[in-house]
């Protein structure tokens, strides 16, 4: 008698740890930490997909033996059918077959293998990135893209600086990136995209779309962009491929009409010009030449050379005048027999690098308690003194006390006896980890003029100081930088830089704006303490100028 029994691994108790930590989280793509337990979420889906695969191939192994033995038999049979029934057994097998055994043959081939893997699979969908995540992900390639000033073709081979998993986009890759600049109405990056996409069809890459799909978009793209020239070129090649595309014939009468007009409108033009060009030159003859006007470059554009490395304004004369030392903040006696590694970084405003500050030990266990805590990064709201999110800021936060660990508070008391700080009135201690391009951009830690209710909440005043350890090299990006005075400081795990944001009068220090590069290559893991006024009155006395 035919007999089947299949068995799918129960795979629940495995991915509750990972579900756990999933269940409470979203905006993934703002967090590389986090992101982790999606490779641990997929690779179990892929175990109960093989599982499934498995039992398919056992079904269809059983029906094969079935069907080879019966092939076999009734070939014999119906050669001689009323000799071979005159056996009685063969007779009662025949009838035992047809009545019983092909009936669990049925049952067998209409048996659901899949319960196993769907259940798991419905399970796990729940806690799946959302399109939110893709987007944001599409969205910070984009811009690591514009600040890197990487082309499309190396992102799309994976050749970036530093990696060590290199991975390469498919043509659909490249078109769902252009699809989703197209759907912000960027179609600078759409073109960019679509482009690449077309690329790679052309270079006889398998794909499930096609060059006329791609074509659409591109020369739409690019006829946004004012080039109706090139437009009407990729839309002519679309027709070559598919002669009776509605929109495209559309399009290719409108490019060629508004074409031919401007023509008409620009040989009118040259016309008007050359009948009154004489008087103009005179005129220009008499005018006086203007001096050049200087141009004040924007602060992304800083932001972003600074990013790449660019535009760092230190002269080799004030380089000279930074110095590295052993400190021991005028022999604290924490440090009188072993003094910690400080050098200078930066002149005005004045920023100090300590080195090998944070253990290895140390960085593990902070990652630890703040990783199950980390929720979208937030920001002060100016107009409600309450915290935010914001999407200049791309990555997750987890605030950490000392009740929460001992290390926690021997952390805080390390900074205190290292600034000579009060950190009874600071902010706990911030994690931070930084996502698929990661960034925050340029702002001020302290509270503006403007900005009255800032920390009104906290009650201790605006933040004099910040402490910002770095808790993980990064192959490439993510560096800190002071777009205003053209500083950069480059993540260095075990290393903390420390500036004060306020002058010794309270006033601000508006040179410390910053902002913290997107994360090209690898995985930033910050944490930082604000440090607030209270309790600085004895520590930090108030200067009597403005800017002392």
């Amino acid at each position: 008698m035919l007999s089947f029994r299949m068995e799918l691994p129960c795979l629940c108790l495995l991915l509750l740890s990972c579900l756990q930590s999933l269940s409470a989280h979203n905006d993934f793509f703002t967090s590389i930490g986090q992101m982790t337990d999606l490779l641990y979420t997929e690779k179990d889906l892929v175990t109960s997909l093989k599982d499934y695969i498995r039992a398919e191939e056992n079904k269809l192994e059983q029906v094969k033996r079935w069907a080879d033995k019966l092939d076999s038999l009734t070939a014999t049979a119906t050669q001689d059918p009323e000799g071979f029934l005159g056996h009685p057994v063969n007779a009662f097998k025949l009838m035992k077959r047809l009545n019983t055994e092909w009936g669990d043959l049925e049952s067998l081939v209409l048996s659901d293998t899949t319960d196993g893997f769907i259940s798991n699979l419905t399970i796990q969908r729940q806690y799946f990135p959302t399109d939110e995540d893709q987007t944001g992900a599409a969205k910070a390639l984009l811009r690591l893209q514009d600040t890197y000033r990487l082309d499309a073709n190396t992102i799309s081979t994976g050749d970036l600086p530093g990696v060590k998993h290199k991975s390469h986009m498919t043509v659909e890759d490249c078109y769902e990136l252009g699809k989703i600049a197209y759907s912000e109405v960027d179609y600078y990056h759409t073109e960019l995209w679509m482009a690449q996409a077309l690329k790679q069809l052309d270079q006889g890459e398998e794909s499930t779309l096609d060059k006329v799909t791609v074509l659409d978009y591109l020369s739409y793209a690019i006829y946004q962009q004012g080039e109706m020239e090139r437009a009407l070129e990729y839309t002519k090649r679309l027709l070559e491929l598919d002669p009776e595309h509605q929109r495209a014939n559309g399009n290719l009468k409108y490019f060629e009409f508004q074409l031919e007009k401007q023509k008409k409108a620009a040989e009118d033009e040259a016309e008007k010009r050359k009948e009154r060009g004489k008087r103009e030159t005179s005129e220009k003859k008499k005018e006086p030449k203007k001096k050049a006007s200087h141009q004040v470059v924007p602060e992304r554009k800083k932001y972003e050379m600074l990013c790449r490395g660019e535009g760092i304004r230190m002269t080799p004369r004030r380089q000279s005048r930074l110095f590295c030392r052993y400190y021991d903040n005028n022999r604290n006696p924490m440090y009188v027999l072993a003094p910690v590694k400080q050098q200078d970084e930066w002149d005005r405003p004045y920023i100090v690098r300590y080195l090998d500050i944070i253990s290895d030990e140390e960085i593990e266990k902070v990652k630890q308690l703040a990783k199950p805590r980390l929720r979208r990064a937030t920001v002060h709201d100016p107009q409600t003194g309450k915290l935010t999110t914001a999407q200049y800021r791309v990555s997750k936060s987890a605030w950490l006390t000392g009740y929460d660990d001992s290390m926690i508070e021997r952390i805080n008391q390390r900074i205190e006896d290292l600034t000579g700080l009060e950190m009874d009135t600071a902010e706990e201690l911030q994690v931070a980890n930084y996502g698929v391009g990661g960034q925050y951009e340029p702002h001020f830690d302290f509270g503006r003029k403007d900005e009255p209710d800032a920390f009104k909440e906290l009650g201790t005043g605006n933040r004099i100081a910040t402490w910002l350890f770095y808790m993980s090299d990064v192959s490439a990006g993510g560096a800190t930088v002071f777009p205003d005075v053209g500083a950069a400081v480059w993540p260095q795990k075990g290393s903390a830089v420390f500036w004060y944001n306020l002058f010794a009068s309270g006033e601000g220090d508006y040179s410390t704006r910053h902002a913290a590069c997107p994360v090209l290559v690898g995985n930033k893991w910050v944490s930082n303490k604000w440090i607030h006024e209270r309790g600085q009155e004895w520590r930090r006395p108030c200067g009597l100028s403005e800017t002392e």
